[in-house]
């Protein structure tokens, strides 16, 4: 997803007009994230609602002219998620004898190579309007004591911010921005045992920027 993204992004950049600036700058960000999992394990079935903060830093390049950009902006760190625990009861041996044995779940995420492909509007000389797209990886490390193993997938969601822009000398210019995400979901399927699958949905997050750049 992340190729089509880019190559999306390069076409609109294409399309822009000869005269058209040309922006480049790098952004630190910190935003607070929630997000639900479900887990259906054997037939049992789990449910968590996390909280998290983040800190980050993105680079970003855009290309527009006074009124209207377009632009992509791409965290290259890994943001990582807190390790989730459960402790379960093994159906399988409740059907056998009517016993049961204790299991412990262990799931950690990590969120990669986050990318927005985005257009924003300046309502005045200063403030502006901005929405766009976003992709992110999503790596799961897992251990869970049912044996079961889940691959990767991606989300795919939503954008839409303000900020205010300020210009100073020699090209130079600076950004405060806030933003909120809407990155949806995605189920997992075990490959060890197609029955069992992991849910990640209503993953939604809000965010301010400060940001620095060159117009050139």
């Amino acid at each position: 997803m992340n190729k089509i993204i880019t190559i999306l992004s390069l076409t609109l950049l294409s399309f822009m007009p000869a005269y058209a600036g040309v922006n480049i700058g790098a952004s630190m960000n910190a935003g607070v994230f929630h997000g639900t999992g479900e887990e259906n394990e054997n037939g049992e079935k789990s449910r968590e609602d996390a909280t998290g903060a983040a800190a980050y830093a993105s680079v970003f390049v855009e290309a527009g002219g006074e009124r209207f950009a377009i632009g992509i902006d791409y965290v290259p760190q890994g943001l990582e998620s807190e390790t989730a625990e459960t402790v379960v009861d093994d159906i399988k041996d409740k059907a056998d004898d009517g016993a049961s044995t204790r299991q412990t779940n262990k799931v950690q995420v990590d969120f990669e190579d986050l990318t927005t492909l985005y257009v924003s509007l300046n309502l005045t000389e200063n403030f502006y309007v901005k929405a766009g797209i976003v992709q992110v990886d999503v790596i799961t490390k897992e251990s869970l004591g049912t044996g079961s193993q889940y691959g990767n997938g991606d989300l795919d969601g939503t954008m839409y911010g303000v900020g205010y822009h300020s210009e100073f000398g020699n090209g130079m210019f600076a950004r405060i921005e806030g933003s909120v995400m809407d990155l949806g979901g995605q189920k997992l399927t075990s490959s060890t045992n197609s029955d069992n699958t992991v849910e990640l949905k209503d993953v939604v997050g809000a965010t301010g920027r400060i940001s620095i750049g060159k117009s050139f």
